[in-house]
């Protein structure tokens, strides 16, 4: 019996030992494995898109929590938005340009879309954690420099939990202001079956949605979670038959916090730029724009964390993975 409890002891502890990551580094990717399985991958440009981007984001036994489109064409996947791929970086309005809505086909929808090109890699390491670093330059279509950022991610995970640390501060190259607008900031597209509900509004996508987000207070739902404040919101649903979900962290330090633009079709995002665009005719929250302007050399900096786990919030145990994150 002592040797069978002592085993036990040594499994239950290897679920929380730090695995290793392993980072490799081409002309137009950086790939992530973590324990020998790989996580994601880091687009420096693809296809049409005008920003990088992580893709796919996977749990701990492989389950992917993004969806594939535009990346991968999946029979049945919503088709919505294509600009929303992985997890991406990016606000609507910076100096006029839009950095969220940026495809190269959107010509006519979207005139003023602005470019967001990685000028180099300047770490790509593993170890206990993975890390990569880049350089990066906001660029108006054409082709008037905004925006300098340097961002770092930094990837861990153990038998049960895969977690990115996202640095990133953004040095304006000219004078340059932040609108407040609803699309951005730091955003993840997930799953079909982790919606709330359904893309296509019923026209389209019948299929069940699994999808539940909650926040630190402890509100469900999106009529309760979008356009909130909230240090944290977790969004969880059935991925392959197994509750999975992800979490945002609003690191408290940020230049400014995040209004949570957060749908049940499957947009997660943090925002620290709206404030104004998330009133609505019924509910006006706020009474102070959320713009924030910059002159040339100055800087603004967030950090937030994005945690894939199994189970819902509660299981996870992610207000108490909170507590620790701020300690």
């Amino acid at each position: 019996m002592k040797k069978i409890a002592t085993l036990t002891a040594l499994l239950l502890a290897s679920a929380f030992l730090p695995a290793q990551v392993k980072v490799t580094q081409d002309a137009d990717h950086v790939q992530v494995e973590i324990d020998g399985k790989p996580f994601t991958t880091f687009y420096l440009h693809e296809g049409e898109a005008m920003k990088p981007y992580l893709y796919p984001l996977r749990t701990a036994d492989g389950k992917i929590i993004t969806r594939h489109f535009p990346m991968e064409k999946v029979e049945g996947e919503p088709t919505d938005h294509p600009h929303q791929r992985g997890l991406w970086f990016g606000h609507e309005d910076v100096g006029g340009s839009d950095f969220w809505n940026n495809e190269t086909s959107y010509v006519t929808s979207r005139p003023k879309r602005g470019w967001i090109k990685v000028d180099k890699i300047t770490e790509a390491k593993g170890g206990k954690t993975g890390v990569i670093g880049a350089e990066m330059t906001w660029s108006a279509l054409d082709g008037t420099k905004l925006l300098s950022e340097k961002r770092v991610m930094t990837f861990s995970g153990d038998a049960k939990v895969r977690t990115i640390d996202l640095d990133i501060t953004l040095t304006a190259l000219a004078a340059v202001k932040f609108g407040d607008a609803k699309d951005g900031v730091l955003g993840i597209r997930l799953a079909r079956s982790m919606q709330e509900d359904s893309a296509d509004r019923g026209k389209n996508d019948n299929m069940a949605h699994s999808g539940t987000m909650v926040n630190a207070e402890g509100q469900e739902k999106e009529k309760n979670v979008w356009s909130k404040l909230s240090n944290w919101v977790d969004y969880s649903g059935d991925v392959d038959g197994e509750k999975v979900g992800v979490a945002i962290f609003d690191n408290p330090q940020n230049s400014t916090r995040s209004v949570w633009h957060s749908r049940g079709y499957g947009l997660f995002a943090a925002n620290p730029f709206g404030r104004l665009a998330f009133n609505t005719a019924s509910n006006k929250v706020y009474t102070q724009d959320g713009s924030v302007s910059l002159d040339a050399g100055k800087s603004v900096h967030y950090r937030f964390r994005v945690i894939i786990h199994t189970g819902d919030a509660k299981d996870a145990g992610i207000a108490k993975m909170w507590d620790q994150y701020v300690k």
